[in-house]
């Protein structure tokens, strides 16, 4: 009888596996569920433990297979073996407009090959990260935000006309409003996995490279964006004749609301230097760069004087301008960093300013830097625009350095190279 059972059952068990191989969709959309024949006694609870155990087993495979196959792909590699071509803004400035629309043909040309190459670059750069980092979801999300950008931007067909130009463009900006909170993400990331961070230098590089790419690209996209407008005083996203003094002014304003709204007061900002001083450069980094500065340097004049909110120092920002470079001084009197923490200040920081109790520079708030033009942000949170605002600079051939006096304040330097200088051009 035994024997009969034996047969029976493996006679059952061959014909459900013929059955159980159901389509790779269906295997990710829904759980295995398989019906079979009512049998008695023990061995019908064997049986159907069995099956479940390799219907699972089966369906865990395939789902493996799916997402090796999703992150890790032939041509992602390919692209991400080949070197990024750089561009001068100097070439971008000179390279002139042609009343045909070429100029704009050719600039989409351009990103059309560029593009998929340094996104390509970035999700290298997500796979290098170590295994429990990039596994966390908000980082992960990134990570596949890159990947489909990638195919997107590698499916598009070639650019012929000026038809398939402004389909082109259309994707492109819809790629930088998709991207618009990877900043973001990433430091909420960060600050989720904090505790898995070993080796700091590892992270600190895998953002630096990530974040000044990220610039690159967007000043590229919106570089060719701009491209379509018609303003005598830019050529894409360059001003023919920035004014530094101008640009500070905006922000001021912006970063006094700001402090108004959270201090029920600001300091007053005043500008001095080479005030008049007019050259060719790019507003869009120091829209990311001088917010974070002033809101740093205000917020720390008012913490510092919560005892008379109504009577602070002024902020001092000084504008100097040569051959080579220009140079911006931010300066405070709000008490200055402690020294035990000044060489740490540039580095990320992945708490928020409600769990640190350190000097506000080291947990500045960092929401959206950029994306310009955010009215609503608090004055502090994320620990990354200090470091962000460093490696914006020397991505652009500056540099961003921190003196401190402690007990008294502290003064800030954003030196940015020249577009036409003496000195040799950087390359975006």
């Amino acid at each position: 009888m035994r024997a009969v059972m034996a047969c029976k059952a493996a006679e059952m068990l061959s014909d459900a596996a013929c059955r159980a191989r159901p389509r790779l969709s269906s295997l990710l959309l829904a759980p295995v569920t398989k019906t079979v024949p009512l049998m008695s006694d023990a061995g019908s609870r064997r049986f159907r433990s069995t099956s479940s155990m390799q219907g699972y087993s089966e369906l865990a495979r395939e789902r493996s297979k799916t997402v090796t196959s999703f992150y890790n792909q032939s041509a992602i590699d390919a692209s991400a073996e080949k070197a990024s071509v750089r561009l001068t803004l100097a070439t971008l400035l000179y390279a002139g407009k042609s009343p045909d629309g070429h100029h704009i043909l050719s600039s989409a040309k351009y990103l059309h090959k560029e593009l998929p190459v340094r996104i390509a670059h970035r999700i290298k750069g997500f796979r290098s990260l170590p295994f429990i980092i990039g596994c966390n979801p908000t980082i992960l999300q990134v990570h596949e935000l890159y990947i489909r950008a990638y195919h997107m931007l590698s499916d598009f067909p070639p650019l012929k006309d000026q038809e398939m130009e402004a389909r082109f463009s259309k994707l492109v900006q819809q790629l930088l409003d998709d991207h618009k909170d990877v900043v973001t993400m990433l430091a909420q990331g960060f600050r989720e996995c904090r505790r898995h961070i070993q080796d700091e230098t590892i992270i600190r590089n895998f953002l630096d490279t990530t974040l000044c790419s990220r610039l690159g690209i967007r000043m590229l996209a919106t570089h060719h964006l701009a491209l379509h407008e018609d303003n005598p005083d830019f050529v894409g996203i360059i001003c023919r004749r920035l004014s530094p003094k101008k640009i500070i002014e905006k922000w001021v304003d912006f970063a006094r609301r700001l402090c108004e709204h959270q201090y029920g007061n600001s300091p007053r900002v005043r500008i001095n230097g080479h005030v008049a001083a007019r050259f060719p450069f790019i507003p869009l980094p120091l829209d990311y760069i001088l917010p974070e500065l002033l809101k740093n340097a205000m917020r720390a004049t008012m913490e510092s004087h919560l005892d008379t909110p109504y009577n602070v120092p002024d902020v001092v920002v000084t504008i100097a301008n040569n051959d080579i470079d220009f140079v911006i001084r931010i300066s405070d009197r709000g008490g200055g960093i402690p020294h035990n923490i000044i060489d740490k200040v540039m580095d990320y920081h992945f708490s928020t300013a409600e769990e640190s109790a350190q000097d506000p520079r080291m947990n500045n708030f960092f929401n959206n830097i950029t994306n310009s033009g955010n009215q609503s942000s608090p004055m502090h949170g994320f620990g990354f625009g200090l470091p962000t605002s460093r490696a914006y600079a020397e991505y652009l051939g500056g540099s961003l350095s921190v003196q401190s006096m402690q007990g008294i304040g502290t003064d800030v330097y954003l030196r940015l190279c020249h577009i036409d200088g003496k000195g040799e051009s950087f390359r975006i």
